[in-house]
């Protein structure tokens, strides 16, 4: 799959970023700090992370800055915080994801808003990364409550092959602090890197030259519609700051109107 990807610019990208990922109260001010960069965020529907008072902040914020919202999944494991993939069949995730979606549908519909997007959080994103049959599974669940919804997830083949094989629009997710194997798959193993200069230069590359640092030592090329921002990083705002500077980041369903000839 890697070897037929077209090295290309990439002239427009989105730039999404978490959200309500505290707990009532407790409210991360490091995820809010990145709003001001962000052109779409992922609100945690209160599994994984979350809470309803969160949840209304974090949408209440999104809508003053019109920031484009999606719906972050994640595993019911808000107790334990842990990141090992959870045993469900597939009747158990899709349930699992289609009350996810359908509870912060509903919840931006009370404030006039929609969602355009899912991404699955933690534990979930990385097995959905490496396991087709489990992205598949989110997939369907995705389309069963809108078909309209794009499936963002960490770009490569799997993702691509989901995308075909059950109709659905996806977007390609890169990060700048992750590295990459040869195929252009994370290396879920490597440290993440925090160091602001490198990542720039990361992002200069991508868009130029649609590719990656791999774990080789080399560049891999990749497709990528939208880059992730964690705040998990020490250098979060710092990095999305300067990012700016670089490309004005797009809303991934703009972009698309755009190629589309529908909007200028």
């Amino acid at each position: 799959m890697q070897n037929v990807i077209e090295r290309k610019q990439i002239k427009n990208i989105d730039f999404n970023c978490d959200l309500a990922q505290s707990f009532g109260i407790y409210k991360n001010s490091k995820e809010y700090d990145l709003l001001d960069y962000a052109s779409s965020v992922n609100i945690s529907c209160g599994f994984h992370a979350g809470d309803p008072l969160a949840i209304k902040e974090a949408l209440l914020a999104a809508k003053e800055r019109n920031i484009v919202i999606g719906a972050h999944i994640g595993y019911n494991d808000i107790q334990g915080f842990g990141y090992k993939p959870m045993d469900l069949d597939e009747s158990e995730l899709e349930a699992l994801v289609m009350y996810q979606v359908g509870a912060l549908m509903t919840f931006a519909k009370a404030y006039n808003m929609e969602i355009e997007h899912v991404r699955p959080h933690g534990a979930m994103y990385r097995k959905a990364s490496e396991d087709f049959e489990t992205s598949r599974i989110i997939a369907r669940a995705i389309k069963k409550c809108s078909q309209w919804l794009v499936y963002y997830g960490a770009a490569g083949e799997n993702l691509s092959n989901v995308a075909e094989e059950e109709n659905i629009q996806v977007a390609h997710e890169v990060h700048l602090e992750k590295i990459y194997d040869q195929q252009g798959n994370i290396d879920f193993t490597a440290r993440d890197l925090e160091n602001t200069e490198i990542s720039i230069q990361r992002l200069k590359d991508l868009l130029q030259n649609s590719r990656v640092a791999n774990n080789a030592g080399g560049k891999t090329i990749v497709k990528a519609d939208t880059i992730h921002f964690s705040n998990k990083i020490s250098n979060a705002k710092e990095l999305m700051s300067q990012a700016v500077e670089i490309t004005t980041p797009l809303p991934f369903n703009y972009i698309k109107a755009m190629k589309s000839g529908w909007v200028d």
